[in-house]
């Protein structure tokens, strides 16, 4: 045989071999009576299931590694949807908001310099237009074919020290860019040309801010630059630095960052972050106007995307979005802040405007089980599929613990806490009991990423797992096998195909993807069987008289495991929502000076949601 003929022989033979491999897994293999992994989902929840980088510390490698993402914006782009999020050296895309796939790109940055931070992007024609936070003239990239991974420079730099960067393209083809993040100076925006992405006017006057040496004269707005709102904490409580708007006295200021324009019915609503993205009160504001630079109004509802309690804490520094259906979403940056200040994820919640054009965002129930959307759906109402959770504080076992991180953790519905395992090993597990025969429709595995020593971005990451079930706690069925998993799935979320019958569940693990078994959540949805909780009774709100900004909240104990306090600027705006857990109590620091507010309160258990109290007026 000639050798010509022997090599294409060879390469066809090792062809054959790759694609065998590389082939798609038959998933049929895997299906268990209540669990097909080929299933079509119908809900998500909060925080999203996407791989988050583990970040680098100011380019120190050594630093503990922590998962993080933050700053969130999503678009549609050629009817999918585009998440573009800080320092993950990439995106990622959606065909349905639930599953998100990853895809590099060659706008990424060393990582010893974060990647790209808090980006805004905007669709122009054919093309998505990218845009990074920037003291220091980045690229401004622009591409065709997105999911290629490549991208090229619309401009080799941009001409302003935009940090926390948005982007509107107006009804009538104009242009303009929002940014700001500071402890003491205004969101700013200006309006830009479409093709060169420079502001407009004298660009002199913007070159000279790159000569500044010290980052608030940076920060000074020559030429065409407008400022357009910034923080009021003596008035607006929730605007207060600290992890409950306690701190009095901060280092750096009250922040404001992340802003974020849409319009809607020829209003313009400038949101924007506060009071900093390490704590639980972390929510997005909004401002209104008649144009696109103003002057705006502040809204009374505010703050507009809020979640101070619950397994999910903070929502803010996002963006919002109409979906292919045109129902409103805003999504938020989340905290965790355990392993450092900055350890942060991202949630998905309902949003719009109430036909009085007050912008609202849903919370209530944000971090349970979320219907996708399918079609025009009313998001004053929420998208909650009422699956109630089942696993809160129940009698749990595990395989091993690794020193104090106890197995209670994975069930105390607080993220920044978890157990762990002494090892990564096949076979270590964690047992929960129910304390009744229950229907489970859904599991969410949160993984908590103990002993890891990843740095950066990899794609070789991956989490395997299986989920037993008994009715016994003897005899053991596989209700989910997840061991063909070949994805980074830090947050996973399991909706069964059929719901299941039972006591007791178990999670074993198969592969880690990096560091001990450890899990910060293993969050299980569905109902009991008993009776619903009864409504609450002794509910008071007792608003400060020496600083109206604060209340103590207290209530009689019930049937129930948690409580959701609703608020709002009216009887029928209570648009904002507070998820208090095994707790009859709530300090709250939230309100604005000179506004009354509307408060109702609803029980949590196993079976079901009370009705709500009776509405209090707080003047």
């Amino acid at each position: 045989m000639r050798r010509a003929e022997t090599k294409v022989l060879l390469t066809a033979a090792v062809l054959m071999l790759l694609t065998g491999i590389m082939s798609a897994q038959d998933l049929s293999k895997f299906r268990t009576k209540w669990f097909d992994p080929e299933a079509k989902m119908h809900t998500y929840c909060n925080p999203m299931n996407i791989d988050y980088t583990f970040e680098y510390l100011n380019g120190n490698s050594r630093v503990t590694p922590f998962r993080s993402t933050a700053d969130p914006l999503i678009l549609v782009y050629k009817d999918e949807y585009y998440l573009f999020c800080s320092n993950q050296s990439g995106f990622y895309w959606s065909k349905d908001l639930g599953n998100w796939n990853f895809i590099y790109s060659s706008f990424q940055r060393n990582q010893d310099q974060d990647d790209l931070c808090a980006p805004a992007a905007v669709v122009l024609g054919d093309s998505i237009v990218l845009m990074g936070s920037t003291y220091e003239s980045l690229p401004i990239w622009y591409s065709t074919n997105p999911k290629s991974g490549r991208w090229q420079h619309l401009t080799d730099a941009s001409k302003l020290p935009a940090w926390d960067p948005g982007l509107l393209l107006d009804d009538d083809g104009h242009l303009y860019l929002y940014y700001g993040s500071s402890g003491s100076l205004p969101v700013r925006g200006v309006e830009l040309d479409r093709k060169t992405f420079l502001p407009l006017g004298d660009q002199s006057m913007y070159q000279e801010l790159y000569k500044a040496t010290d980052l608030m004269d940076k920060q000074k707005a020559p030429g065409n630059i407008k400022e357009l709102v910034g923080l009021k904490p003596e008035i607006h409580g929730w605007e207060r630095f600290g992890w409950n708007n306690d701190d009095p006295n901060p280092q750096w200021g009250n922040f404001i960052e992340g802003p974020w324009m849409n319009k809607h019915n020829g209003k313009y609503y400038l949101q924007y972050g506060a009071p900093g993205t390490e704590f639980k009160v972390y929510a997005d504001g909004t401002w209104v106007s008649d144009h696109p630079l103003g002057p705006f109004t502040y809204q009374t509802h505010n703050p507009v995307s809020y979640k101070p309690g619950g397994f999910v804490k903070g929502a803010g520094h996002g963006g919002t979005f109409a979906d292919l259906y045109g129902n409103y979403w805003h999504t938020a940056t989340c905290i965790i802040s355990v392993k450092y200040k900055f350890e942060r994820r991202i949630g998905l919640y309902p949003a719009g405007f109430d036909k009085e054009g007050v912008m609202y965002c849903n919370t209530a129930f944000g971090d349970y089980p979320t219907t996708l959307p399918t079609a025009s759906s009313n998001h004053i109402d929420g998208r909650f599929k009422g699956w109630m959770l089942l696993s809160n504080n129940k009698k749990v076992q595990a395989s091993s613990l690794d020193s104090i991180y106890k197995p209670e953790f994975a069930l105390d519905e607080d993220m920044s806490t978890y157990w762990s395992a002494s090892s990564a090993n096949p076979g270590e597990w964690l047992q929960i009991d129910l304390g009744e025969s229950c229907t489970v429709n859904a599991i969410q595995v949160n993984y908590a990423d103990h002993r890891s020593n990843q740095h950066g971005k990899a794609m070789d990451l991956y989490h395997q797992y299986k989920i037993y079930h008994s009715a016994d706690g003897k005899n053991w069925e596989l209700l989910v096998d997840k061991s063909y998993n070949d994805k980074d799935t830090p947050h996973d979320y399991i909706e069964l195909t059929n719901a299941v019958n039972t006591r007791y569940l178990k999670l074993l693990n198969v592969h880690m993807a990096t560091g001990y078994f450890a899990i910060c959540g293993f969050r299980v949805f569905g109902h009991g069987t008993g009776a619903q909780p009864v409504e609450v009774e002794g509910f008071k709100v007792n608003r400060s008289a020496e600083d109206s900004r604060n209340a103590m909240i207290h209530w009689q104990a019930s049937n129930a495991y948690g409580y959701n306090i609703y608020y709002g600027i009216a009887p029928d705006r209570q648009y904002n929502c507070i998820t208090v857990n095994n707790a009859t109590e709530y300090d709250f620091r939230g309100m604005d000076k000179g506004t009354t507010y509307y408060f109702s309160i609803e029980a949590l258990n196993e079976n079901g949601i009370s009705g709500r109290s009776s509405i209090i007026k707080v003047d």
